[in-house]
């Protein structure tokens, strides 16, 4: 009998439904930039991140006294302090507090993934200790990749096919979804140069020409933290 647990990849958070109820862990992955930013707010010393999906949420907050920030498509929105961008957390004024994150592709998936029994975050960033903290949960897991207004990025799916090449190569995992399969062998390919695989990747680009190159080698630079977000109670804190 087969005792492994399953490990896949869901693309984008538009094709959740198709594997909702299935997955006890949920790996949401935004590289660039939303789960970067917060596994850098947390090495940085932040207590807890509230992500809300919505700019009507964010405000709310902003209203109630609430440190908040607010990105739509890589850009800070207008009348907050803050986006996602990972040096932003970077701020001594932060340490000990609780923030809000509203940003356009990372904090939906981690509300459309809300109601799993775990949800957890996942980037380059802290890649080596979240399949370490993985390979131990004996669940079946979903690696949810944020994309880009729900579309496929690379970005995502090699983070998502590296996470999945650990826990295969634990043998306490397995994968059948061609879309596992696939992120896989594309991480595979693109492991060698990273940054160079993903230089003509879309979103790098669009970052670019916002004049965020910073960021986007700071988010592409592996296992600089070993910080492991969890959310529990609407809240993310560090396990």
């Amino acid at each position: 009998m087969d005792t492994r647990k399953n490990v896949e990849v869901c693309y984008t958070p538009g094709e959740y439904e198709y594997f909702k109820g299935e997955y006890d862990l949920i790996v949401v992955i935004d590289v660039l930039r939303a789960t970067s930013a917060i596994c850098a707010a947390f090495e940085n010393g932040i207590r807890s991140i509230i992500p809300v999906a919505t700019i009507e949420e964010a405000q709310d907050y902003k209203d109630r006294g609430f440190l908040v920030g607010a990105e739509r498509k890589g850009q800070i929105v207008e009348g907050f302090d803050f986006g996602n961008s990972p040096y932003s957390y970077m701020n001594e004024d932060f340490i000990g507090k609780d923030v809000v994150l509203s940003t356009t592709n990372g904090t939906k998936a981690l509300s459309i993934a809300s109601d799993a029994e775990t949800v957890v975050v996942g980037s380059l960033l802290n890649l080596d200790a979240l399949c370490e903290w993985l390979e131990n949960q004996d669940k079946n897991i979903l690696c949810l990749c944020s994309g880009w207004q729900d579309k496929f990025n690379l970005e995502d799916t090699i983070c998502a096919g590296a996470i999945c090449d650990y826990l295969i190569n634990t043998g306490k995992y397995t994968s059948n979804e061609d879309s596992s399969i696939a992120a896989k062998y594309l991480y595979l390919s693109a492991w060698v140069n990273p940054l160079g695989y993903l230089k003509s990747s879309s979103h790098r680009r669009r970052l670019k020409n916002l004049d965020l190159n910073e960021d986007i080698k700071y988010c592409l630079t592996p296992n600089q933290t070993r910080v492991v977000p969890i959310l529990r109670d609407g809240k993310l804190v560090k396990i």
